[in-house]
């Protein structure tokens, strides 16, 4: 079992919070039917996914889950409860629910990157470049790429400027530009 280190120095008073750090199972379960929300968060905009994530608590994550957390949530350095996971059957839980392995956090860092830099078991690093290869194969088969979309966007925002710049010229013929 490999253990991601997860900084709590920033002790929660949230109950919700404190049982998906220590795992009670429950204790999550009796707060959440009582109708607290799945997708509070802590002083470093963490929720209870990334905490139970973190910890390997794949039975949290799905609890969580089914009571409507985001799963893209992401906390205030741009990280998802993937980019925290350090666990095979939690990262396989997440993955499966629609999280992508190749989401970047606000360094640009994939939750790969950050595992090796962590020193997580080399089983995890093993899914982690498994899942990322699937991911490229998929992209190399003709899936939707992001580049497609980064080029399309780039080049309505370049048609949409140069309309703008040929209005104004138009508009404004007398102007001198230099």
């Amino acid at each position: 079992m490999s253990y991601v280190f997860v900084n709590d120095s920033s002790q929660t008073n949230v109950p919700l919070l404190q049982a998906c750090i220590d795992g009670d199972f429950n204790y999550s379960k009796r707060l959440l039917e009582s109708g607290f929300d799945p997708n509070i968060r802590d002083s470093r905009g963490r929720t209870g996914l990334h905490l139970a994530a973190a910890r390997g608590n794949v039975d949290i994550c799905q609890l969580l889950h089914k009571f409507g957390a985001d799963l893209l949530a992401t906390d205030y350095q741009g990280n998802t409860a993937l980019h925290l996971c350090g666990h095979v059957d939690t990262i396989q839980f997440l993955v499966s629910n629609g999280l992508k392995i190749d989401i970047c956090n606000h360094q640009g860092a994939t939750p790969l990157v950050l595992a090796k830099r962590r020193g997580v078991n080399k089983d995890v690093i093993r899914l982690l470049e498994s899942l990322e290869e699937q991911e490229v194969k998929g992209f190399n088969r003709g899936a939707h790429s992001k580049l497609e979309t980064m080029q399309t966007a780039e080049s309505e925002r370049y048609s949409q400027n140069r309309k703008e710049i040929l209005g104004e010229i138009i508009m404004y013929p007398y102007i001198c530009l230099y």
